[in-house]
């Protein structure tokens, strides 16, 4: 059956059918039509655009109030006459900064009550306590982005497998019923590719905010590792005075 011979049985129909027809899309009643599998996998992807926004949401307010409370910490870090003290009454809580200065100074401590004291040994293990500080940090913060970038590339063909389920069914239906009128291969086809725009919205917003969040993350970790040799500097030069 040529697609000509499939729009001149459509055109048959009159227009009582154009009457009939749905003046709009209506995804509900799309996914309610879809057969099982095609329910499914827009249910799995729903479910996915679910998560995918509550990681958005949940890590923007996050990062937003890390920020804050890392601005505010190393204001007042550099201020601070006793960095002791100033580290017991405000180097708590979910503060990025305050756990790198905690790992170099709970490092400096060790190393400057060793009996043999090597200062070029110490520096070493400064640098390095305060490095797996700031890349655990960074860890943190994105231990779940990961799941942004699995339903940025996945979603797109999860959905295209939902709408080649459908098509597949569509013409199956041709078949059984022996009639090729759009009427009958529209609504199938329609639920179908219902499920590949469900993929895109999930993928969409995912991969941008993938790459948008990467980039804080990046941002902190390289704030931190400056924090971290500023820190390290510093200790040097106490270092240098024992």
């Amino acid at each position: 059956m040529t697609l000509l011979a499939v729009l001149a049985a459509t055109a048959q129909a009159g227009p009582a059918a154009a009457t009939n027809a749905p003046q709009h899309l209506n995804p509900l009643k799309l996914f309610m039509d879809a057969d099982i599998v095609v329910q499914v996998v827009m249910a799995g992807l729903i479910l996915a655009s679910i998560w995918v926004w509550t990681i958005i949401v949940s890590f923007s307010l996050r990062h937003a109030a890390m920020k804050q409370r890392c601005d505010a910490y190393e204001r007042d870090f550099w201020k601070a006459e006793n960095i002791d003290a100033f580290q017991a009454e405000r180097g708590k809580g979910d503060i990025p900064s305050a756990k790198v200065a905690a790992a170099g100074l709970a490092e400096w401590r060790r190393s400057a009550g060793a009996k043999q004291f090597d200062k070029e040994g110490a520096r070493q293990r400064l640098a390095g306590a305060m490095d797996s500080a700031t890349a655990l940090e960074a860890e943190k913060l994105s231990e779940r982005l990961n799941f942004l970038a699995t339903v940025g590339a996945v979603a797109p063909f999860v959905g295209l497998f939902g709408t080649v389920w459908g098509i597949m069914n569509s013409f199956f239906q041709i078949g059984q019923q022996q009639n090729s009128s759009l009427a009958v291969v529209a609504p199938g086809i329609s639920e179908a590719l219902f499920a590949t725009a469900i993929g895109l919205f999930a993928a969409i917003p995912a991969v941008i905010s993938y790459n948008r969040f990467t980039h804080r993350v990046d941002q902190l970790e390289a704030r931190l590792q400056r924090f971290a040799d500023r820190l390290h500097a510093s200790l040097s030069r106490e270092l240098e005075g024992m």
